[in-house]
């Protein structure tokens, strides 16, 4: 294996956008270092090759660019963009914060308070701290157990030399760039010749334990609302059926038209907001419905929400839900590659996931032939084991634990699963 390139020439102007994609997200954080990958791809932006922190940053905002590093659960992605005539002194520097960051215990020292800063943040939300308890519930502390930026303990006691040290496996042969914009031969040539010599292995690829016996999570917080989240450990990208389980997520939980919207907000007045996600990974991916409610109604609203889970595992979906369905699929995947950045973005993440190119043009062709039974098929069997996170009032939370309770024992849905 090499590291590849890729270019996309397109006719969105004088514009380039690049993509630098490894495998190193956070799924290989160490299990007593959540959040060191999120950490070292902050810190890839302080400072490389002959540039010191102030130096690159004033580099990049110079020439008028834009410059992003960041990780999720499977990638650490650097992301350029900027105009073409700049394309030749940018570009090369994505290659220098692989091969020659600086990471001075300063700058990593720094970039760490800002990540504890979000981690704090994130526990005054209850959105956030309903869906960290989830991921435990899914898939333990292990690989996708915990968010790309981490947990407290860990980032807080996290030395840089730990930094340091992963950032020695970046340049690693599994790397793919990918390129928007007019094709210079030259510029090309010249990173594809600094690539090729990143020839070390990328590491084993995470694995996943199976997941914990508990499948209940109440938070108690200080708060007049209750946020659900009903998560499904599911598929990987890869995997047969993922395209009916996007169909399936599109259908409950993307506009307005969806059927969680109708039914528990529209027609039952039950909760505030109300969706469903599925973030497709390279192993297990989470599918969540989620939902906010008032304290009050929250047993009422957790009860719809089974209502539906058992209605999907017992009724396909009618030949105009999934018309609609694969209507907003497609109208999504449109938006969604309306730009060169955007090209990019989507090209290195099929790359990266061993997926091909034009995957998604692929995509558009297969979901015009599933079936509404092919549905229901992939939510029998990826759908059958629901686990529950909740964070409001403890009043709320009491109730709501008996009823789940009752309710895995009730459902005949839920008794297959357990």
């Amino acid at each position: 294996m090499s590291p590849t390139i890729h270019w996309l020439e397109n006719s969105f102007g004088d514009i380039h956008a690049a993509r630098l994609v490894l495998p190193h997200g956070s799924a290989m954080d160490p299990a007593d270092a959540a959040g060191l990958h999120q950490l070292l791809a902050g810190s890839l932006t302080r400072g490389c090759g002959a540039l010191k922190a102030a130096a690159f940053a004033e580099r990049i905002e110079t020439l008028g660019g834009s410059l992003r590093s960041d990780t999720n659960d499977d990638r650490l992605v650097l992301a350029l963009k900027c105009v073409s005539s700049d394309a030749a002194q940018l570009l090369p520097l994505l290659l220098d914060m692989i091969e020659q960051p600086h990471l001075e215990s300063e700058q990593v020292r720094l970039e760490q308070d800002l990540n504890l800063q979000s981690l704090q943040r994130m526990q005054e939300d209850p959105f956030a701290v309903a869906h960290e308890q989830l991921r435990l519930l899914l898939y333990g502390t292990g690989s996708y157990g915990h968010d790309p930026i981490g947990r407290r303990e860990d980032l807080a006691a996290m030395h840089p030399d730990v930094v340091r040290q992963a950032a020695t496996a970046l340049s690693c042969n599994a790397a793919k760039l990918v390129v928007s914009g007019p094709l210079n031969e030259d510029l090309r040539e010249q990173v594809l010749k600094r690539m090729s010599l990143w020839q070390q292995c990328g590491g084993d690829r995470p694995t996943l334990t199976s997941p914990p016996n508990d499948r209940w999570s109440g938070i108690d917080v200080d708060t007049e609302q209750t946020v659900l989240m009903l998560g499904f450990r599911t598929l990987p990208i890869n995997a047969p059926q993922a395209l009916a389980l996007r169909l399936l997520q599109v259908h409950l939980g993307v506009g307005m038209s969806s059927r969680l919207f109708q039914s528990l907000r529209e027609t039952h007045g039950l909760v505030y907001d109300v969706g469903a996600e599925l973030a497709l990974r390279e192993l297990d991916s989470p599918f969540i419905w989620h939902l906010s409610t008032s304290a009050d109604q929250a047993v009422a609203a957790l009860d719809a929400l089974l209502r539906e889970w058992d209605q999907v595992l017992q009724k396909p979906l009618s030949q105009s839900c999934l018309e609609l369905a694969c209507a907003k699929l497609r109208g999504q995947e449109a938006l969604g590659r309306q730009t060169g950045a955007q090209r990019a973005e989507r090209t290195a993440l099929c790359l990266s996931l061993g997926l091909p190119m034009d995957y998604h043009q692929q995509a558009m062709k297969m979901i015009e032939r599933i079936t509404a039974d092919e549905v229901q098929a992939a939510a029998r069997q990826w759908l059958r084991r629901p686990v529950l996170s909740a964070c409001g009032p403890s009043s709320s939370l009491k109730a709501l634990e008996a009823h789940w309770s009752q309710a895995l024992m009730d459902q005949p849905s839920a008794a297959v699963a357990r």
